[in-house]
């Protein structure tokens, strides 16, 4: 199984406990990796046999600037769903960090890591 990067995909949304964080949002900032088979798409030099993952980052952004929801946990679950629609994706692993994340302390990052794997078909 070949993995596939996508680092630092920047967005905005209005996810958060607070009101505060609801009404002015904040930075989110997604990393993922795709475990599938590059072999095909290599053999063939035709994007038809990857992913395109310029069609997957925007479809990861718009998850992600969606509804709001309390936790970057629902967040993160919903990343995932969108990269497993797509066929060629056998497993995710999904960080979504929340460098603004309202704690009263000084921190760099706070950052949860999913990893789902796609279902067999039936």
């Amino acid at each position: 199984m070949d993995e596939l990067s996508i680092l630092g995909v920047e967005c905005f949304a209005h996810h958060g406990v607070f009101d505060f964080e609801r009404r002015e949002g904040q930075t989110f900032v997604v990393d993922l990796v795709l475990g599938l088979d590059t072999a095909p798409a290599a053999a063939s030099d035709d994007l038809a046999d990857t992913v395109d993952y310029g069609s997957l980052v925007a479809q990861v952004k718009a998850a992600v600037e969606s509804d709001p929801v309390d936790l970057i946990e629902t967040v993160a679950q919903r990343i995932a769903d969108v990269c497993l629609g797509e066929r060629r994706v056998q497993w995710v692993r999904v960080t979504i960090h929340k460098p603004d994340a309202p704690i009263d302390a000084t921190f760099r990052d706070v950052a949860l890591t999913i990893t789902r794997n796609a279902r067999p078909a039936p």
